[in-house]
């Protein structure tokens, strides 16, 4: 194949069987050079442009930390398998999400480098491709060809195509590619085909941290030591894959947040309510942050419908899990389950650790900020 020739690359792509969903806040010539080609529809199933923040956090199902990141291209691309996997009736094997996002020339003074992020998502594959271009040497309309035509290049790998060109043309600054192959159980925690993973647990943990663990810092250390006193049994770490106002972790996310927690017990699980804990793991004590008991009782996250809330709350409580509560800032105070106005059913499930024990005031979100 030439690499001189986008067009009998397309015809590959839209060969090959795959059923793609594609969003890009940058790259979009590559949408439009899919289309123009015949049997495009055999390809794509929907593309969209979530340009505004608005529209980027309501693409991803929650906050995102940077616009224009490596695992914000990521999380694109994982949502748009799941909306793949929505729209098409296919072996779930040829769907494919695609994500781009890139900070190139602009009208306004700019911060930082000019860069691209471009990812592509299977139901055994995470791959990424990152590039940083040189600021000043090309127009605007030249750093989106170079976009469009990394765009292709992940496009045509996650598709499976033959002899694709070793090389892309307009781009000759060092793109830095990441993979990582799901094993078997991954992709089933992904498809639903099971619920959870245990890593270094004999039975059933009876004391959990559920957490994002996104870095893993002291604050979570020091919560587990005690916790494990005071239940007198070891603390496990919950990580779930699928979150209530957070993108889904993809594979590359799921590798790098299981090694920061290699010295604990860990539970992988796609539940991401307390309500599906509770289900997956009765008798549990669920260790968790004033802050997330406070999410717990907001009838936001039910609808708006206290009814549902209150429902929720009877079925943890029929599954005879408890909350380990620690004080947590917030709403600018530091706070614990007394402090909060808590419905009487959670409360009933609460016990806290007091501030004496237990304070510290730095999130993941600030530590992530500051590195």
């Amino acid at each position: 194949m030439s690499p001189t020739n986008p067009q009998q690359l397309i015809d590959s792509i839209h060969a090959s069987g795959s059923k793609c969903v594609i969003a890009l806040t940058g790259g979009s010539q590559a949408l439009s050079d899919l289309l123009q080609v015949p049997g495009a529809s055999a390809t794509v199933l929907e593309a969209v442009v979530p340009y505004s923040a608005e529209s980027l956090a309501a693409w991803l199902g929650g906050k995102f930390d940077q616009a224009c990141s490596e695992s914000t291209a990521r999380a694109m691309a994982m949502a748009a398998f799941d909306r793949a996997r929505q729209l098409s009736t296919t072996n779930p094997t040829m769907v494919r999400g695609i994500g781009a996002t890139a900070s190139l020339a602009t009208t306004r003074p700019k911060r930082g480098p000019h860069r691209i992020h471009v990812a592509w998502q299977s139901v055994d594959m995470t791959v990424s491709y990152s590039c940083e271009l040189v600021t000043g040497r090309r127009t605007r309309a030249d750093e989106e060809q170079v976009a469009s035509q990394l765009v292709l290049r992940a496009v045509a790998e996650a598709c499976h195509v033959a002899n694709i060109p070793a090389s892309t043309p307009a781009i000759d600054e060092p793109i830095v590619r990441r993979q990582q192959r799901a094993p078997q159980e991954w992709t089933e925690l992904l498809l639903g085909q099971r619920q959870s993973i245990a890593y270094r647990l004999d039975g059933s943990p009876c004391v959990l941290l559920s957490g994002a663990f996104n870095p893993l810092h002291e604050a979570h250390r020091r919560i587990a030591e005690i916790a494990a006193s005071r239940c007198g049994q070891p603390v496990a770490m919950e990580l779930s894959i699928v979150n209530v106002d957070k993108p889904v972790l993809d594979f590359l996310e799921i590798d790098a947040r299981l090694s920061r927690l290699d010295e604990y017990p860990v539970l992988l699980t796609r539940a991401p309510t307390f309500v599906e804990k509770a289900a997956l793991l009765p008798g549990a004590i669920f260790v968790v942050g004033a802050d997330t008991i406070a999410r717990i009782a907001d009838e936001k996250y039910y609808g708006g419908n206290l009814e549902k809330r209150d429902s929720a709350l009877a079925s943890i409580a029929s599954r005879g899990c408890r909350f380990l509560v620690f004080g947590r800032v917030v709403q600018g105070r530091f706070m614990l389950p007394s402090d909060l106005n808590l419905p009487s059913q959670l409360r009933d499930l609460c016990d806290e650790v007091s501030e004496s024990e237990f304070r510290y005031d730095i999130s993941s979100s600030d530590l992530r900020t500051k590195t």
